[in-house]
C-alpha cells in the first residue's frame, strides 16, 4: 500500500465498533461476510448471500493451471489487520473484509474455495515469488516498481481522501480549501507527505499554511477531529468511507466528495511467471464485475466509490 497507513490502526477505526485481532495464521475460507459478526451493527455486512450466489464457470475453470485444479483451493495471501480490506471477525479467527468476499467470489467462479495466509505486508511479494503463496490480496497498490517483481490484477482504485465532521462544519471541499485549516494524518505516511505539499502549494499562493498535526494512530486522528481540534484528516478511501458509514452509527464524520488524491489501482499479485493463473483470475473478475457480484460486494461495504469499471493488468504508475 502506498501510504503503508493501513497498519495496526484499523482495531479502532470506528467508536462504536468492536473487532478484535487474534494470533496470525493461514485460516480456512470462511462462509461470506462474516457469520460471527453479520448485520451492521458491528460495521460488518452479512455479504454470505452474495458470495454464495457465485456459481463455476466452467470455461473459465478449464483455463487454470492444472496444479491448481488438482489442489482445489487458492492459497491467498494477506495482512489481515485492515477494515474495510481484510481484518478478523470478532471469533479472532474467520477473515472477513471486501477483498476477502472478492476473493472467494473470484475463486467461486474458478471452481475453487480459499485459504488465508496471515503475514507481515513485507513478506508477500517474497512469498509470492518463492511459490508459497498463488495470489496475494492486501490493499497493495500496483506500481511500475512493483510491476517489476509481479504481475497485477487490478481490482479497485483508492487514493488519498479527506474525512471531516458530519455537516462539514469547516466548508471544506477540496484539497486546495484546506490552506489555513489544521489537517491530521499518521505519522510517516503519504498522507503526511501530502499535507506538507499542500501547505506549500498554499503558501505560494499566497495563502495560510496548511497547520499539519502527525499522530502514532488513525484513532487519535478521529478524537481530534470529533471534538474539533482539527478540521480534516486525510486517509486511504475505503478506511474514510468505512469509518464514516460506520463510527457512531454514520453520525460523526463524512467524507469530502470528489476523485481520491494521488489514486491508483489496488492489485490482485500474481507470480510473473504464472500468466496462465493471471489471465484465468483477470477473466473471472472481469464476469464478477458483468454479473454485478463485484459492485454488489463494494456496496455492501460502503466503498462503492472506488469501484473499476474495467478489469485491468499491470496499470498501475
Amino acid at each position: 500500500m502506498s501510504a503503508r497507513s493501513r497498519l495496526v490502526r484499523w482495531g479502532a477505526l470506528i467508536a462504536g465498533c468492536l473487532l478484535t485481532t487474534a494470533a496470525c495464521g493461514g485460516g480456512p475460507d470462511g462462509a461470506g461476510g462474516g457469520s460471527t459478526d453479520s448485520g451492521t451493527s458491528s460495521g460488518v455486512p452479512d455479504t454470505a448471500a452474495i458470495v454464495q450466489s457465485v456459481t463455476k464457470d466452467a470455461q473459465l475453470a478449464a483455463a487454470l493451471p492444472p496444479q491448481l485444479t488438482q489442489a482445489g483451493s487458492l492459497n491467498v495471501g494477506s495482512n489481515l489487520q485492515s477494515a474495510p480490506n481484510n481484518f478478523y471477525a470478532s471469533d479472532g479467527k474467520t477473515p472477513v473484509g471486501f477483498e476477502v468476499d472478492i476473493a472467494k467470489a473470484i475463486a467461486a467462479k474458478l471452481g475453487l474455495t480459499v485459504h488465508y495466509s496471515d503475514m507481515p505486508f513485507g513478506s508477500l511479494i517474497t512469498s509470492l515469488a518463492s511459490g508459497r503463496l498463488d495470489l496475494t490480496m492486501a490493499g497493495m497498490n500496483d506500481t511500475k516498481a512493483r510491476e517489476q517483481q509481479i504481475d497485477f490484477v487490478d481490482y479497485f482504485t483508492s487514493g488519498i481522501t479527506i474525512m471531516v465532521r458530519k455537516g462539514n462544519p469547516d466548508g471544506i471541499t477540496g484539497a486546495d480549501s484546506l490552506c489555513g485549516k489544521t489537517v491530521a494524518v499518521v505519522q510517516g505516511t503519504s498522507h503526511q507527505t501530502f499535507a506538507a505539499e499542500q501547505s506549500t502549494k498554499c503558501t505560494q499562493a499566497g495563502k495560510p499554511a496548511v497547520t499539519v498535526t502527525a499522530t502514532d494512530s488513525d484513532s487519535q486522528n478521529q478524537n481530534q477531529l470529533r471534538t474539533g481540534r482539527v478540521n480534516a484528516i486525510l486517509n486511504d478511501l475505503p478506511t474514510a468511507a468505512y469509518v464514516s458509514k460506520n463510527a457512531g452509527n454514520g453520525q460523526f464524520f463524512e467524507v469530502v466528495p470528489g476523485e481520491p488524491i494521488n489514486g491508483g489501482p489496488y492489485g490482485i499479485g500474481v507470480n510473473k511467471n504464472n500468466p496462465q493463473l493471471r489471465d484465468a483470475v483477470a477473466n473471472a473478475l472481469t464476469a464478477l464485475l458483468q454479473d454485478g457480484t463485484y459492485t454488489k460486494i463494494l456496496d455492501a461495504w460502503g466503498i462503492k466509490q472506488g469501484a473499476l469499471t474495467k478489469v485491468t493488468v499491470n496499470a498501475g504508475s
